[in-house]
């Protein structure tokens, strides 16, 4: 049985957090997408585009992984392209608290869809991506929460914001 699953995100950008939740899931599950979500609620530094081109960098080397952009609903995108649960990342109890509560709107939503919790490593628990902005936009190091192969275009970008 194939079972598909969605890692949806902001990723803006994308951390090495983001990158072990995702390579773990690519190892559990027979087909990962991505999801990079507009989220009006947000200013994002890198453009929808330019967020997927990094996320397919980073993931290329997974070949069950694919990065795709949306706009709405999490619940009715899983709905309208057979995703069978949704995949997060939790760092704290905080992320807990709100992640529980999206949820539970989504499988109200959407009562065929299951979410699955992956709880962070160690070493990436204090790690988001506001945290990485804020750190390269005041010129600090952020190699070592960054994935290497895109962390000159993420400095670049933040230095300048």
């Amino acid at each position: 049985m194939n079972k598909t699953v969605i890692c949806p995100g902001s990723f803006d950008p994308v951390t090495l957090g983001h990158l072990d939740i995702v390579t773990r899931a690519s190892k559990l599950f027979d087909r990962v997408i991505v999801g990079v979500l507009v989220n009006s609620s947000k200013s994002p530094i890198f453009s929808i585009e330019e967020r997927i081109e990094l996320l397919k960098e980073v993931t290329g080397h997974l070949d069950n992984v694919e990065v795709v952009g949306f706009n709405g609903l999490l619940a009715q995108y899983c709905e309208e392209h057979g995703v069978d649960a949704i995949v997060k990342g939790l760092r704290a109890v905080t992320d807990f608290e709100y992640e529980f509560q999206m949820a539970l709107t989504n499988k109200k939503l959407n009562p065929n869809l299951e979410t699955l919790f992956l709880t962070a490593e160690a070493d990436s628990m204090y790690l988001s991506s506001s945290m990485v902005r804020e750190i390269a936009s005041m010129g600090g190091d952020i190699r070592n929460f960054v994935p290497a192969c895109i962390h000159d275009r993420i400095v670049e970008r933040l230095k300048n914001n």
